[in-house]
């Protein structure tokens, strides 16, 4: 938690208290390689969209479920006094994690866009019932009719003159800003305009590492231009040390960076790091038939 109150996502890195030591540092200690490998094949949650048109938005919670609901920029929540003990709720980057400890009604909630330009109403409940959907949310803005046919027109007026600001990221860029999202600490991380939180499943997988007894788990993933961007950590689940292989990652990745590049056996301080891949499509769609 930093000293605004929003969840800031760290890795796991077991039982251990010497790992520690790995969480402080933030930069990265690894190589960027590009290459294409074999297709992969995998599945993941679908991701509920729900369209922002000044109509409050009616969100349930499962009780005892996290749910995440990941709005267009940076937000701020206003719970009312109403749901104090009976919702969790902590914010980072745009995504709203919220666990109902019991079951509520509908209350509306307030969430303002830190620089001030929006608010959204959420109509939030919780139920115990049976069949009360998990998966992630994704609230995305609905343009006015006719907002399309002049945005086409503007960009085919902007093809012809060459721009020179904010030009999307690169690889290595993308790569280090990740990177700094999990590992630097609050004080120093800085919002990008290019770059912006997208929704991801954190659901383990097995099979990401050809021929390794690893255990993959999503963390977070960013868009910026038409690349992504997916922070997964990497745990030795055998006896032996293993040397990391870029080769032997499952998927067409446009880049991999190792945050170390040797994992020692299961159990011990240096058993779990971070790969950064980036991808020009989303993390679910890449690793389709790994799971």
């Amino acid at each position: 938690m930093n000293q605004s109150g929003e969840k800031v996502d760290r890795m796991e890195t077991g039982p251990n208290a010497g790992r520690a030591g790995f969480l402080q540092g933030w930069f990265l200690v690894a190589v960027t390689v590009l290459y294409c490998l074999l297709p992969s094949v995998a599945a993941s949650a679908e991701i509920e969209r729900l369209f922002w048109d000044k109509v409050p938005l009616s969100i349930t919670l499962p009780v005892g479920r996290e749910r995440w609901v990941t709005f267009p920029g940076d937000v701020r929540v206003g719970m009312p006094s109403e749901l104090s003990g009976k919702v969790r709720t902590q914010s980072h980057h745009g995504t709203v994690y919220w666990l109902a400890k019991q079951s509520f009604e509908a209350q509306r909630i307030e969430i303002h866009e830190t620089d001030g330009s929006g608010i959204y109403l959420v109509d939030l409940s919780a139920s115990q019932e049976q069949g009360i959907p998990v998966n992630p949310i994704e609230v995305l803005n609905k343009r006015p009719h006719g907002f399309e046919k002049a945005d086409s027109d503007r960009n085919r007026r902007n093809a012809r003159v060459p721009r020179k600001a904010q030009q999307a990221p690169g690889l290595v860029t993308l790569t280090r800003f990740a990177a700094q999202q999990l590992y630097a600490p609050s004080r120093m991380l800085k919002a990008s305009p290019s770059i912006h939180r997208v929704v991801v499943t954190r659901r383990a997988l097995h099979n990401l590492i050809r021929g390794e007894s690893i255990e993959a788990l999503p963390v977070a993933s960013w868009q910026g231009g038409e690349l992504y961007v997916t922070a997964v950590q990497l745990r030795n689940t055998g006896k032996a040390p293993v040397e990391l292989d870029p080769r032997r990652i499952r998927g067409r990745w446009k880049a991999a960076t190792f945050q170390h590049v040797r994992l020692h056996p299961s159990g011990s301080e240096a058993d779990t790091t971070a790969v950064y891949l980036v991808s020009d499509r989303p993390f679910h769609e890449m690793i389709r038939g790994v799971m």
